[in-house]
């Protein structure tokens, strides 16, 4: 097989570690998500994952993955024609988990990553990739002049990444062209973005988080009207959700749970609705 090289950016690199966080679990017996796409994608690019391998981070990451596409499962539930927008996509395999035949769905990433991710995967009439910074204007326009409401938005593993001005500036972004839209996002708070030279996957790349939030409901005070409907850490994640996991990921979380870590319990996956 002829591979084909990863070449990114640093913040964009980051991308690989969930990429192959779901390819390990989908290889599983008893997984938490199955994603056979992504093993795929791994197999094809030149890119040394095994540094990477047997880090506990990747359970993590696999486990955000599959909360968030209980969200949009559950929003497309409720809104089965409404519009799913990607906020760096990376090379997220969600369409495939989680379409329903019906929604629009656009994918958002800088130029290098949309131009790796068309090795993979096409455009179709309900499917849209755009390569564009988040932070970009236009392509706001362009989603709300191809698409209907109601607006789904999943940034997963983005956000954190931005500074807190421009962090700020996607908020309003999204609240003045989307009103009434839902946000999927992650948030890291000081102990995890102080310590981060110490984690165990991004100690493996260059790229940092630089956006500090200690508390989701903050963004509240930044957009009056904005509201935390959800917010969960990996040690508390939703009953149902909880309660079909595998037995050793189920002893894993209990473990967690039992004790304090920064690592754990400043890392929160939030679910807001814009005004």
């Amino acid at each position: 097989m002829t591979q084909r090289g990863a070449d990114l950016g640093t913040v964009q690199e980051t991308l690989l570690i969930p990429l192959y966080g779901r390819a390990v679990e989908s290889r599983k017996e008893d997984a938490i998500l199955a994603d056979p796409r992504a093993e795929e994608i791994v197999a094809a690019i030149d890119y040394g994952f095994a540094r990477f391998d047997d880090l506990p981070s990747l359970t993590g990451a696999v486990l955000r993955t599959s909360l968030f596409d209980r969200w949009v499962t559950d929003f497309l539930a409720v809104h089965p024609a409404g519009t799913v927008v990607e906020i760096g996509t990376g090379l997220n395999t969600r369409y495939e988990r989680a379409d329903n035949g019906r929604a629009r769905w656009f994918e958002l990433d800088l130029p290098d990553v949309i131009e790796l991710r068309r090795a993979f995967f096409a455009d179709t009439s309900r499917r849209t990739m755009i390569a564009a910074s988040v932070t970009d204007e236009a392509w706001a326009k362009t989603v709300a002049a191809d698409s209907g409401g109601p607006y789904f938005f999943a940034a997963e593993a983005v956000l954190p990444f931005l500074t807190e001005v421009d962090v700020h500036h996607v908020i309003d972004l999204l609240a003045r062209h989307f009103p009434g839209s839902t946000l999927a996002l992650d948030t890291a708070g000081p102990g995890i973005v102080g310590t981060q030279d110490q984690h165990d996957a991004l100690s493996k790349v260059e790229a940092r988080m630089q956006w500090t939030c200690a508390d989701p409901a903050g963004l509240a005070e930044w957009r009056p009207g904005a509201q935390v409907l959800a917010s969960h850490t990996l040690s508390s994640l939703p009953a149902p959700m909880y309660d079909e996991l595998p037995a050793a990921t189920q002893e894993m979380l209990s473990g967690l749970a039992a004790q304090y870590l920064p690592q754990v319990e400043e890392y929160r996956l939030s679910l807001v609705r814009l005004p």
